[in-house]
């Protein structure tokens, strides 16, 4: 019996297009799309574009809401309403015991905060001692912040992580006066009053906006017959349901970058590369390493908080980015765009309405220079000369591409641009290719020191509309592979319908003992499963630093209506071809090292020159799922295959027989332990007794015989 077809659904609500994907859940296929501009303005804001184009993606295509088993979408009502001071007003009451109050009320009271120029977001303050704590003192504090204007209230107590009673008092109390409320340790569990404190602010001045939006999209999304549950797309890359949004919506700043980051993982099946969301007026980049987007805390008005975001650089160059001369030559390209500027692509013009045409400069917007670069025809149209212009001309830009528009209206377009400048068409679009990507090769190499990223495993990953303009170019300088999404116009809402639950636990734990690291992974998993999670389809990371005393756990997740189909997955030689074609080698130089019922660990070998005449040998390795996504991508290791009996004993001999003794430094491998389908990444473990705790807590239950495998990655850390 044929099993029914169900269908997920993702929205990306953009700055300008909210865009929705209907994808086939068990081969994750592009089944429609839809588009429509993003209702800043309507009286219910973003909400509106969100339920116009679910509703029309299911009637164009005929499907069942009751088919629906996924529906999520991004937002930038966050990080829009913080960038343009379109905040709720926001009172603080502080607390802490007598013998603490001195230092706890100045670190409770929160500075203004500049959200944009001229919109400040300034909280009141009121601060009471726990010592005498009780319900009229708190009812006492909230009239008082209420009168002085406060919307909506933040408890924040000193050590309020270990003791949650005070604020938890306030948070009750608020609530039953009607008072909207934000308690600091449900934002995070992090030491530092100040900027958990500034953290709640920030959370609590988009509360109110943020509710009233997701109260309207469940309210729609219920009315429409869809009863699977409605996520929203957080900043850090996975998606949490609409409940927790309603408690926790600061974490959804940047999530449309996010979003995008999410595409690449799961439907470009990425593990470890750069990605660029290329736009048509900016590029935001990132890196994704062993199958994770890198995380940092976000900034907001130029202070820190506790708000787990993608590390993402933002670069002002795009497809839309014009081209800049001076005297007869390309002198910069951007950053204004063709949609600054009101102007056209002249790729994407009909060749007729390119005749007689002629550069003139001239200025986007007032206060710019006058170096834009423009082409006025005979029939008195305009058209600006871009990228994505050059990279037509050159053939970078390929059919099936969202940036291909062949290379004939390009060419005549940046004809007189060559005629005045003296040098052949070509040599114009490599020209403004050139400038283009010197703004973005800079970005690249950084990202590559700062992660410690395999140059030679690093692949370029291009989403977005634009990717086709910057990023096959970029790749050639840099000698880098690259890769281009069929949909990455649609890459974003693609990441939304596919993205995983997502949680991070954060503690600051000095000298953290297994039972605690043992803790915190326990605490994560619950998190993500009371969210959606499927607990067979969740893995936890810990991350531990010493230097601050932070223990990061991250736990993603697939949710339970993620399809299984065992029919559709890879056989030992499609997992085989996969690892040698990442490798760059023949299947026939790669072999099977270890396995388990769910991953395939895959080793070649690769001869290198040095030095004129001293040759080496490095080891790469490949861990393939059963569903062909490679999970592990590293240049040299080493791998042992063990089981669940044998496990804990065989990580103790690779974790000493790899460790490096260096004077008075230690400098210990990165570790894989992979049981099942779960890839567990100790590299940010750094002791080996937190190292067989974690493995103990994934292999404990296992029958004996269970397969495990092991990798260690040589020259890590540093080497």
């Amino acid at each position: 019996m044929e099993s029914k077809r169900t269908f997920r659904i993702g929205i990306d609500v953009g700055g300008t297009f909210t865009k929705a994907v209907l994808i086939d859940n068990a081969t994750y296929e592009v089944v429609d799309r839809y588009s429509v501009m993003t209702t800043h303005a309507d009286e219910r804001g973003v909400a509106k574009g969100v339920v116009e184009v679910f509703r029309n993606v299911l009637e164009r295509s005929a499907v069942d809401p009751k088919d629906v088993v996924f529906l999520a979408h991004s937002t930038t009502q966050a990080t829009n309403a913080l960038l343009e001071g379109d905040v709720a007003a926001v009172g603080v009451i502080g607390m802490a015991s007598r013998v603490e109050a001195l230092l706890a009320r100045g670190q409770s009271s929160i500075k203004e905060i500049e959200l944009a120029p001229g919109r400040n977001l300034r909280p009141q303050h009121r601060f009471l001692t726990t010592d005498a704590l009780d319900e009229n003192t708190v009812r006492e504090a909230l009239e008082g912040l209420r009168s002085a204007g406060a919307q909506v209230v933040v408890a924040t107590s000193a050590f309020g992580v270990d003791d949650t009673s005070g604020e938890e008092l306030v948070m009750r109390v608020a609530a039953e006066m009607g008072i909207a409320v934000t308690g600091g340790h449900e934002i995070t569990k992090l030491y530092g009053l100040t900027t958990r404190t500034r953290t709640a602010v920030i959370n609590a001045s988009i509360l109110p906006k943020m509710i009233g939006t997701a109260n309207m999209t469940e309210a729609s999304v219920r009315e429409a017959g869809i009863l699977a549950p409605l996520m929203i797309m957080r900043g850090d890359g996975g998606v949490m349901d609409v409940q927790e949004m309603r408690r926790r919506p600061v974490v959804t700043m940047l999530s449309g970058p996010a979003a995008s980051v999410a595409g690449a993982l799961m439907y470009l099946r990425v593990s470890d590369g750069i990605y660029f969301e290329v736009g048509g007026t900016s590029t935001n980049i990132g890196v994704i390493r062993n199958g994770r987007p890198t995380i940092k805390h976000a900034r907001v008005g130029g202070h820190d908080t506790y708000v787990n975001s993608l590390d993402v650089r933002v670069i002002g160059i795009a497809g839309g980015s014009m081209v800049r001369i001076r005297g007869r030559d390309v002198t910069d390209v951007g950053p204004r765009s063709a949609h600054i500027a009101g102007l056209p692509y002249a790729a994407f013009a009909d060749p007729a309405d390119l005749v007689g045409a002629q550069v003139e400069t001239f200025r986007p917007k007032e206060g710019d220079p006058d170096d834009y670069v423009a082409i006025r025809t005979a029939n008195g149209k305009r058209f600006a000369v871009t990228n994505t212009c050059a990279a037509n001309v050159l053939g970078y830009a390929k059919p099936g591409m969202h940036a291909y528009a062949g290379p004939e209206s390009a060419r005549l377009a940046i004809a007189p641009l060559a005629e005045l400048m003296g040098v052949p068409v070509d040599e114009v679009a490599r020209r403004i290719l050139t400038c283009a990507t010197d703004k973005v090769l800079p970005v690249v190499e950084d990202l590559v020191r700062e992660y410690g990223l395999d140059r030679d495993q690093t692949m370029l990953v291009g989403e977005g509309g634009g990717a086709a303009a910057l990023i096959p170019f970029g790749a050639e300088r840099m000698g880098l592979q690259f890769k281009i999404s069929k949909d990455a116009e649609v890459i974003s809402s693609i990441g939304v319908a596919l993205a995983l639950v997502r949680e991070t636990i954060e503690r600051q734990i000095p000298n953290p003992t297994p039972e605690d690291l043992q803790r915190i992974k326990r605490e994560a998993l619950d998190a993500v499963v009371k969210l959606g999670a499927a607990p067979e389809h969740t893995e936890v990371t810990i991350e531990v630093d010493p230097q601050t005393q932070r223990v990061r756990a991250t736990a993603m997740g697939a949710s339970e209506m993620r399809a299984q189909d065992p029919s559709k997955q890879v056989t030992e030689d499609e997992a085989r071809a996969i690892a040698a074609t990442s490798m760059g080698v023949s299947p026939d130089a790669v072999r099977l090292m270890a396995s388990t019922d769910q991953v395939r660990v895959f080793q070649g070998a690769i001869e290198e020159r040095k030095w004129r005449i001293f040759r080496s040998k490095r080891t790469p390795v490949r861990a393939v799922d059963c569903e062909g996504v490679i999970r592990v991508q590293r240049s040299d290791g080493v791998v042992t295959g063990s089981t669940a009996g044998t496990g804990l004993d065989d990580l103790k001999r690779l974790w000493e027989s790899v460790t490096i003794y260096n004077g008075d430094s230690v400098i210990t491998p990165d570790v894989f332990v992979i049981a099942g389908r779960r890839v567990v990444d100790l590299s940010g473990v750094n002791a080996l007794d937190q190292a067989l705790a974690i493995g103990r807590s994934e292999l404990d239950g296992l029958a004996p015989e269970t397969p495990v495998a092991l990798i260690s990655i040589q020259g890590a850390r540093g080497l």
